[in-house]
């Protein structure tokens, strides 16, 4: 019994990415919500907004998700993040990962 338990918390502290793929389709509907801060891809206008175009996906989720849990603390993206669902994180991060990133200045 006690080897099941183990497992069960093992599987749950896997990160998002390994349980399920997003669907970078479904991400960019549900990312109108996000627009107005984020841009229409993810590059925000306003250097005050993160851009969030070409982030890692892991990153995206797990800052979506300390949102939603309140492990990070920003009041607009804490209404934003609680109603997601897990499907809908992982779709928006694949989304916004999906987009050109920032330009890497090393090159």
């Amino acid at each position: 019994m006690i080897k099941h338990s183990v497992l069960a918390v093992f599987l749950l502290s896997l990160p998002l990415t390994l349980a399920a793929k997003g669907d970078a389709a479904a991400g960019k509907e549900k990312a109108k919500l996000c627009e107005a801060c984020h841009g229409a891809t993810g590059e925000s206008v306003d250097p005050s907004y993160p851009r969030l175009a070409g982030q890692h996906a892991s990153y995206l989720q797990q800052a979506l998700l300390d949102y939603r849990a309140g492990r990070k603390t920003n009041p607009v993206m804490a209404s934003m993040a609680q109603p997601l669902s897990n499907q809908d994180i992982l779709d928006l991060s694949a989304w916004y990962s999906s987009q050109q990133g920032l330009t890497d200045l090393s090159k």
